[in-house]
């Protein structure tokens, strides 16, 4: 029977995520019929491809290595958040990204430090008033490494650990 208990847990556990994988899985959208070679109207993906006016799309510069962020309090160490970013720039500049990467780290790193240093990552940090306020201060800081080419910081993965 002590035996029994930890399986049949592990059972219901199993079952239980299954159910929730099948009912929070999302619908799938309509399917919209192909374009065949007899329609001679040119589709508005088509003519964006023709204008490279139009055309004119971003590249994702995923940087290389995790930012760590230690958050102090009374002069101890108490939880490091881990941050991967990802620099949202104009298409065939990410050469700039990775010419420039020790400065832009050098500078994000300060941002992530002074945003740390004012409580923003105490609480419910991923909330989306302080993340929006984190991404701009992270944009503004590439910016003035990069210039205008840079339209955005994503931040792609953030997790926090207490110590």
């Amino acid at each position: 029977m002590r035996k029994l208990i930890p399986i049949i847990l592990l059972c219901l556990g199993v079952a239980g995520g299954i159910g929730a994988g099948l009912a929070l899985r999302p619908t799938p959208g309509p399917i919209e019929p192909e374009q065949t070679s007899e329609q001679s109207e040119p589709s508005e993906a088509n003519a964006a491809r023709d204008d490279p006016k139009k055309n004119e799309t971003k590249e994702y510069v995923k940087l290389n290595n995790q930012f760590i962020v230690p958050i102090v309090h009374k002069t101890l160490v108490a939880s490091l958040v881990v941050l991967s970013l990802s620099i949202e720039i104009e298409a065939g500049q990410a050469d700039i990204v990775y010419s420039h990467e020790p400065k832009l780290r050098d500078v994000l790193l300060q941002v992530l430090f002074d945003h740390a240093n004012i409580g923003g990552f105490g609480g419910a940090f991923t909330n989306a008033n302080t993340m929006d306020i984190l991404r701009i201060s992270l944009t503004e800081a590439a910016q003035a490494v990069l210039g205008p080419s840079v339209s955005g910081v994503l931040i792609t993965d953030i997790a926090r650990q207490d110590v």
